[in-house]
């Protein structure tokens, strides 16, 4: 080591002094000036999840996405899918990134207010730097371009979602996780948003989505079909269903729009049961209140095109011709699921809980059996042919589902209707219409959660003894293991 004279020591320091006190007034400059411009110099990323119980990566934190502009184009041939998603959101923080939800396709580029912006990629999260930093509570639109060809998904408990391919076109179907194999977004219930849906496709099939139908031309042998949903709309409601249906529109009594879409091979055994959506919406608006969407009708693909039947806002899809029991059940899920939407997928016993006591209810006001028959002959065993079936409602209490595959299982519909038929029994039939109106019109396309609902029962139930009663039966029906002692 070779020691230098204690002079030159001397230099050295007082030369390292200047140079760190220009360094500290420049970064001072820096953070004044940065201040001054609004520069969001603390911000930080968005969450890449919002936490919910059963899929904690979906969803994202930081913003809330107030409208969705999808432009699409589809071939079904070669299955090649191009998509520009335009989202306007706000930020609910301050933010440095966020992310977006997004599984396989290919992104070419994102802006993010009119400015190029740097994107990774891990899983399905697509996180975005945008150039500025957003600053909480702006507004800001973020252009995805994107393309590929998107993935069917299995879920959880063996079914299939996503973006389906089906013997003519496509069929796209959301829940829980479905929606981001097709565009990018906030793909939980909790985010809610309006949406425009534009669908290009090869001349001679028909592009149908939520909300009314704008805009249909046709140019150079492709049609596109332009759709609006002005009401919220969770993401895993979003649906396109690509291929040859024959379409009608027609209105109930009350002048709301019926759309219809269905396919050629399913027409003839449709009709019959599609002529009753009127009748059905009448009924329901009668037991739950004013219908909540500026349209209403039905999606009906080929049998083996989709396993089930799903929700979709303003258009349920069903896999054939549905019953009367099934286009009830998906019917009443505009108001229960669709208008007030769960805020976690733990709470979705109040969407399958309701719709499933609908189809008893409506049963019990065609000349079927009453609801207590119903809940009877399930607390009995003897409601299903199968006595495993029969055993499975009490496998868990409806509003804990044990993991993310069961959350569609018996208990979360069956056993749920029963404790929605117990409250009726607890307050009676006046209050419980009252209840059930006053709910849906309080969180008219908002999202709630079980203890919202066990609070708004307890305080419109009627009095102390009533309250009483319906205390109990979270404890011993919504909560508790296994089957109550007494029915």
């Amino acid at each position: 080591m070779h020691l230098r004279s204690t002079a030159a020591r001397a230099a050295t320091a007082r030369a390292a002094t200047a140079r760190a006190t220009t360094l500290t007034c420049a970064l001072a400059l820096l953070a004044t000036v940065a201040g001054c411009s609004g520069a969001g110099v603390d911000g930080t990323p968005g969450r890449d999840g919002v936490r919910d119980p059963y899929f904690p990566k979906l969803g994202n934190g930081g913003y809330d996405v107030a409208h969705y502009g999808l432009t699409l184009g589809y071939d079904p041939d070669s299955r090649h899918l191009t998509g520009t998603a335009e989202i306007t959101a706000s930020a609910t923080k301050n933010l440095s990134s966020f992310n977006l939800d997004l599984k396989g396709l290919d992104v070419s580029g994102i802006t993010v207010e009119g400015k190029a912006a740097r994107f990774q990629r891990a899983g399905h999260e697509l996180r975005v730097r945008p150039a500025d930093e957003l600053d909480r509570g702006e507004t800001f639109r973020a252009v995805v371009r994107y393309s590929g060809t998107p993935e069917t998904i299995t879920d959880d408990d063996g079914a299939e979602e996503g973006w389906l391919k089906t013997e003519d076109g496509a069929l796209a179907l959301g829940e829980p996780a479905g929606s981001m194999a097709w565009f990018p977004g906030n793909h939980h219930p909790s985010d809610k948003a309006s949406y425009d849906i534009q669908v290009t496709v090869p001349k001679g099939l028909k592009a149908v989505s939520n909300g009314e139908l704008t805009r249909e031309s046709t140019k150079n042998g492709r049609t596109t079909f332009a759709w609006h949903s002005a009401e919220p709309m969770a993401s895993y409601l979003a649906t396109v269903a690509i291929g040859e249906y024959e379409m009608q529109t027609s209105t109930t009594e009350d002048g709301l729009p019926v759309i219809t879409a269905v396919d050629p091979s399913q027409a003839k055994a449709s009709k019959k049961v599609l002529a009753k959506i009127p009748d059905v919406i009448e009924w329901s608006e009668y037991n739950f209140g004013p219908y909540p969407f500026s349209s209403v009708g039905a999606i009906v693909d080929r049998e083996d095109d989709a396993g089930y039947a799903l929700e979709t806002q303003n258009r349920p899809v069903f896999p054939g011709a549905p019953g009367t029991d099934l286009l009830v059940h998906e019917l009443a899920h505009q108001w229960f699921g669709n208008s007030v939407t769960p805020k976690s997928w733990r709470d979705m016993w109040l969407n399958e809980g309701f719709a499933t006591y609908a189809t008893w209810l409506y049963d019990e006001d065609h000349d079927g059996d009453s609801a207590q028959k119903t809940f009877d002959a399930l607390y009995k065993g003897d409601y299903y042919e199968d006595k495993a079936d029969n055993e499975a409602i009490w496998a868990f209490p409806p509003a804990r589902p044990t993991d993310a595959a069961s959350i569609s299982d018996p208990p979360v519909y069956d056993r749920a209707a029963m404790v929605i038929h117990k409250i009726r029994q607890a307050v009676g039939d006046d209050a419980f219409y009252d209840i059930v109106q006053g709910w849906t019109k309080t969180y008219r396309h908002k999202n709630a959660d079980t203890k919202d609902f066990t609070e708004y029962v307890e305080r419109n139930a009627g009095g102390d003894e009533a309250r009483e009663k319906v205390s109990r039966i979270w404890g011993d029906w919504l909560y508790g293991d296994g089957k109550p002692d007494s029915p």
